[in-house]
């Protein structure tokens, strides 16, 4: 038996259920079974982002925006907002992109296949491939850490990452079969994330053990092989907290660069103050390592600007950096 069709005898029995899957074989022919705009919103989050810090996210963007016209028609505070503590904040800008495209040049569908999708702003190779799959019915190779796992074990591909992304890529595409491609990406990506772990792989009810050379060699958790990562630069800031009465003043960032159009505390003293330290908090971004330093005054007036109430600033959308730089000011 092929080692796809042992998979989704796997995968039939043992799904997990997720808020923006269908059940296993539900999807017809041509994908019907799954919503093209929950395949892609879903995806997106995902990136860079564990299922268990998605699903409440996922769950409110759905509940507030359940269509793509609905995103497409928000505005981008409101976005950016519901957004603030999923990270990578660049992909919520990308969302609205894409959903207002989707609305403007599609009529409110998602083009089929590959290319076409990835031809909207800000869905690549994977993402592409993902939403073809899975919600189109297209025979489309989906690769993301879990599925690089699990080949790289299964043929005991010994070049490191990231330069073994090309042969994992076309091992991928040789064990794709045509039949039911979405489910057979799930089950993929299921195995890495249940059985084929980093740690300690749960192989002996592994429905692909019998071929895995890793298992074989008796080393599994040697693979993928990576290649050392340099050490993360460390950068210093400031952050400001301006406090007159009961509110906090705020701003908005700019759309683009670190945290872009997210809210947060200024950078720079926003007016006179007597500015006291409350602390260094530390942020851990993908390329470099932050700590800033905290400085909280009072003012006599009120500059102009965004001020919001101390008492509900865990609702203002924060982005995590800010919320620590908060919770240092008022413990």
């Amino acid at each position: 038996m092929l080692a796809s069709a042992r998979l989704l005898i796997w995968y039939d029995a043992h799904a997990r259920t997720l808020p923006w899957r269908t059940p296993p074989n539900s999807a017809g022919p041509i994908g019907a079974g799954a919503d093209p705009y929950r395949v892609w919103l879903s995806e997106i989050m995902l990136q860079q982002t564990t299922v268990a810090a998605v699903i409440p996210y996922y769950e409110r963007f759905t509940a507030r925006w359940p269509t793509v016209d609905a995103l497409a028609a928000a505005e981008d505070s409101e976005v950016m907002t519901a957004w603030a503590g999923l990270g990578y904040y660049a992909r919520a800008r990308n969302l609205l992109a894409c959903a207002r495209a989707v609305v403007r040049d599609h009529g409110g569908r998602f083009p089929v296949g590959e290319a076409a999708l990835r031809a909207l702003p800000g869905i690549g190779g994977y993402t592409a491939a993902a939403v073809a799959a899975i919600a189109q019915g297209q025979r489309a190779v989906v690769v993301d850490g879990n599925v690089e796992r699990v080949v790289a074990r299964l043929l005991a591909i010994s070049e490191p990452l990231p330069a073994a992304k090309r042969a994992i890529a076309n091992a991928a595409a040789r064990l794709t079969p045509s039949q039911r491609p979405g489910d057979y990406a799930q089950a993929m990506m299921d195995l890495g994330a249940t059985i084929c772990r980093p740690r300690a792989p749960l192989c002996l009810v592994c429905p692909l053990a019998s071929g895995c050379q890793a298992r074989a060699d008796g080393n599994p958790e040697t693979y993928p092989r990576k290649t050392a990562k340099p050490p993360r630069p460390a950068r210093t800031a400031s952050a400001y907290v301006l406090q007159h009465g009961g509110d906090v003043y705020l701003e908005r960032r700019p759309a683009r660069g670190l945290l872009g159009g997210m809210t947060g505390f200024p950078a720079d003293p926003p007016a006179l103050a007597d500015w006291r330290t409350a602390g260094r908090v530390a942020h851990v971004f993908t390329h470099f390592g932050l700590t800033l330093d905290v400085f909280h005054g009072v003012a006599d007036t009120r500059p102009d600007g965004l001020w919001w109430p101390v008492a509900t600033i865990a609702d203002a959308g924060l982005p995590t950096v800010f919320r620590k730089v908060a919770a240092a000011v008022w413990r």
